[in-house]
C-alpha cells in the first residue's frame, strides 16, 4: 500500500477504498465511489463557505495563518511593502516576476496612458444621485466597461488579454476618483500621467485649482503601501467569486464587477469601517477597560482583531500601523490612534483574547489611515477594490489557463420534499 493515499472504511458496507493524496488533498470525485448501491449517486463532501475545499491550485499568494506569513509570488510582504511600489507589485503578480528596469518603466507608461476613461462613461457617472455609494457606481462603471471594450470576450488573444490589464489597473483609480467627486458636488479632475499612481489617484481627489498644490508625498508613498498590502489575499470572498464568474468564459470587466460587488458585503470589504466606528464609539482611552469587559461578556465585538485565516499577529497590521504614525505626522494627531494603541496593548496582553488567538488584523488600522487622508467612510471599500482588482486579475488568468478548471458548479445535499402530485389551485 502507498504511503501516499488514504484507506476510507465505510461501516454501513465493510468496503474500504483507497484515495490518493496528492498535496495533502484528496480529489472529491475520488469520494463518489463510495456507494452502498451501485445505483447510488456516490459521497459528497460537504463543506458550507468552503472552509476546508480547495477548489484550485495557485502559485499567486502563500499564506500561513498559524506562523502570520503572507508572500506574493514567495517575496514576503514585509520586504514588497518596504522596499516596492504598488506598480511593480501588480507587475509581479500578474506576470509572476519582478520586472527588471525596462520591463518596469514600460509597464508603468502603459498603464498610466489607460487612466482616461470615455466621455460616455463620466457621462454614466455623472447621472447617479448626488448620494449614491461609491461602491455601487465602481460596481456599476467595471460592468459597463464591458460595454466599452466588447474586444476583451477575446482574451484567448495575449495582445487583447494584456491592454485589458493595462485599462483595468490604468482607469479604476479615475472611476473611484470620479464616484467620490459626484459624491461631493465637484467637477472632475482629469489624470495626470506625470505623477506617480497613487499620487495621481489623490490629485483627481482632492484637487480645487489651487497653484501651488502639491501632493504630500508621505500621503501617496502610504496609499502606495496599502495598495500593496490588499493587493492579493489568497481564495477570499471576492476572489473565489472572480474566479466563478470567469470560469463562464465572461469578459474580464463583467467578472470584476461580480468581484466587486462580492467585496462590498460588510463582512469583507466593510471591516475597516466596523473598526472604526468602534474607536469612535470607545471615545477615550479611560473608556477602553469597560470596553474590554463588555466584549469578555458577550455585549460588544472586538471590531478588526481575529481572522478567519490568520490566528497570529496578521503580518500585514504591523506594517499599516507604522505607516498610521507616519501619516499623522503630517496630517496632525488623531485621539483614535491613541485609542487603538492601547485597545491594542491591553487586547494582547489579556488571556482571554490571546487564548483564542485574536490579534490585529488588517482592518484594524487602515480605517485610521483613511479618514487621516481625508477619505469618508463609504469610500473604503472602493479603496481595497482598486489594488485588489490586480489580485482578481492575476487569479481570473491564472483560472482560464488551468486545464483542470470547469465552469463552477458546486454540488448540493437536498432536503426537499420527496415526489408529489401538482393539485390545482382551487383544490388545495
Amino acid at each position: 500500500m502507498s504511503k501516499d493515499t488514504l484507506t476510507i472504511t465505510d461501516n454501513r458496507t465493510g468496503k474500504s477504498y483507497e484515495l490518493p493524496i496528492e498535496n495533502d488533498t484528496i480529489r472529491a470525485m475520488d469520494l463518489r465511489q463510495i456507494k452502498v448501491n451501485p445505483d447510488d449517486f456516490g459521497m459528497m463532501a460537504y463543506d458550507p463557505a468552503y472552509s476546508n475545499t480547495a477548489s484550485c491550485k495557485s502559485e499567486i499568494t502563500y499564506i500561513d495563518g498559524d506562523k502570520g506569513i503572507l508572500r506574493y509570488r514567495g517575496y514576503p510582504i514585509e520586504q514588497l511593502a518596504e522596499q516596492s511600489t504598488f506598480l511593480e507589485v501588480a507587475y509581479l503578480l500578474i506576470y509572476g516576476k519582478l520586472p527588471d528596469k525596462t520591463e518596469l518603466e514600460h509597464w508603468e507608461y502603459r498603464v498610466m496612458r489607460h487612466t482616461y476613461i470615455h466621455e460616455n462613461l463620466s457621462g454614466l457617472i455623472k447621472s447617479f444621485r448626488y448620494d449614491a455609494h461609491p461602491m455601487g457606481i465602481l460596481i456599476s462603471s467595471l460592468a459597463a466597461l464591458s460595454t466599452f471594450h466588447r474586444e476583451a470576450k477575446n482574451f484567448d488573444d495575449p495582445k487583447i488579454l494584456e491592454k485589458q490589464l493595462w485599462r483595468i489597473v490604468g482607469k479604476l483609480p479615475t472611476i473611484a476618483a470620479f464616484a467620490y467627486r459626484r459624491r461631493i458636488g465637484r467637477p472632475f479632475n482629469y489624470p495626470d500621467s506625470t505623477l506617480n499612481y497613487t499620487a495621481n489617484f489623490l490629485y483627481m481627489l482632492d484637487y480645487m485649482g489651487q497653484r501651488d498644490y502639491e501632493v504630500h508625498p508621505v500621503s501617496a508613498r502610504a496609499l502606495d503601501v496599502l495598495f500593496i498590502l490588499h493587493a492579493d489575499h489568497e481564495q477570499n470572498c471576492s476572489t473565489s467569486t472572480m474566479r466563478a464568474i470567469g470560469s463562464s468564459r465572461v469578459d474580464p470587466y463583467s467578472a470584476l464587477a461580480g468581484a466587486s460587488a462580492a467585496l462590498y458585503g460588510p463582512l469583507h470589504g466593510g471591516a475597516n469601517e466596523a473598526v472604526l466606528r468602534m474607536l469612535t464609539a470607545i471615545e477615550s482611552v479611560s473608556n477602553i477597560p469597560t470596553y474590554i469587559e463588555r466584549v469578555k461578556k458577550g455585549e460588544m465585538r472586538l471590531m478588526g482583531f481575529g481572522h478567519r485565516v490568520y490566528k497570529n499577529y496578521d503580518p500585514r497590521a504591523s506594517i499599516i500601523k507604522q505607516v498610521a504614525h507616519d501619516v499623522f505626522e503630517v496630517t496632525g494627531t488623531n485621539p483614535l490612534i491613541d485609542i487603538a494603541v492601547e485597545l491594542e496593548r491591553i487586547a494582547l496582553e489579556d488571556d482571554y483574547f490571546v487564548s483564542r488567538k485574536l490579534y490585529p488584523n488588517v482592518d484594524f488600522y487602515s480605517g485610521i489611515i483613511y479618514q487621516a487622508l481625508g477619505f469618508p467612510v463609504d469610500m473604503f471599500p472602493v479603496l481595497f477594490a482598486i489594488p485588489r482588482a490586480v489580485g482578481w486579475m492575476s487569479q481570473w488568468i491564472e483560472m482560464i489557463n488551468d486545464s483542470e478548471q470547469r465552469i463552477a458548479r458546486p454540488r448540493q445535499v437536498y432536503l426537499g420534499p420527496d415526489a408529489r402530485d401538482y393539485v390545482p389551485v382551487d383544490e388545495r
